[in-house]
């Protein structure tokens, strides 16, 4: 072999074991498993300049919402975050690959958990992702968030696990133990899933704080496995 062919042979030994290819392949192995959530809801009211303003029923105008879940089983159950279809009238789904969104049902909630199962009909094959052990998980893990925050479907972000176990109180709603984590997530992001090396989701993204940024925070899976137990098996 020639000294410039064990060299292309090198190099793309190197590239092919460079850990951007490993988050290629990784991203390819779950990204069928990830949806797009819009929802259409009828606001009552509205904000002028800082004011809010009861509109006249004639006046009201549906509003869309984006948000993210991923299927965790092929009879077509989609596990979200309750706050992206709160109030929904409508619910559509993108599945990757189907260029026409599909409608979804929600068959179950728990809004102290701010968790919901949605269920689609289709034909289309579903990829189900695999619900691992978020109790197994370390600080400083490498992980992929991926959803559709402001409606850009599919989009992935990476970065570690910040922290375990915080506590969060907001003017609703209290989570008791999410996962922190300083993969970029923004709005839209919302019932995606968090992903470990392995393929696996250990966690639900669920909000970040502002301004601050890279503050992410996830409901791990130890809190929802118990909950959708019977939607996993289905």
């Amino acid at each position: 072999m020639s000294s410039k062919k064990m060299q292309r042979s090198y190099t793309n030994r190197l590239a092919a074991h460079h850990p951007s290819n490993y988050f290629v392949r990784l991203i390819r192995s779950v990204r069928k498993g990830v949806v797009a959530i819009q929802t259409e809801d009828t606001s009552t009211t509205t904000h002028r300049f800082g004011i809010m303003m009861e509109q006249p029923r004639h006046q009201q105008q549906p509003e869309r919402q984006f948000g993210s879940g991923f299927i965790i089983s092929r009879k077509g159950y989609i596990l979200t975050n309750y706050h992206v279809i709160q109030n929904a009238r409508r619910i559509y789904i993108k599945l990757d690959g189907i260029r026409s969104p599909v409608t979804a049902q929600v068959v179950w909630s728990e809004p102290k958990k701010d968790l919901a199962v949605l269920q689609i009909k289709t034909s289309h094959p579903l990829h189900a992702l695999k619900l691992g052990d978020s109790t197994q998980t370390q600080v400083g893990e490498w992980v992929l968030a991926v959803g559709n925050p402001f409606g850009l479907d599919q989009t992935a972000t990476t970065g570690i696990i910040s922290g375990k176990n915080r506590p969060l109180q907001l003017s609703n709603r209290y989570y008791h133990s999410v996962i922190q984590t300083d993969a970029p997530i923004n709005p839209g992001n919302s019932g995606g899933p968090l992903i470990n090396l392995h393929g696996h989701v250990i966690g639900v993204n669920t909000l970040i704080i502002y301004p601050s940024q890279c503050l992410g925070f996830a409901i791990p899976t130890e809190n929802i496995k118990p909950l959708i137990k019977r939607y996993l098996t289905a």
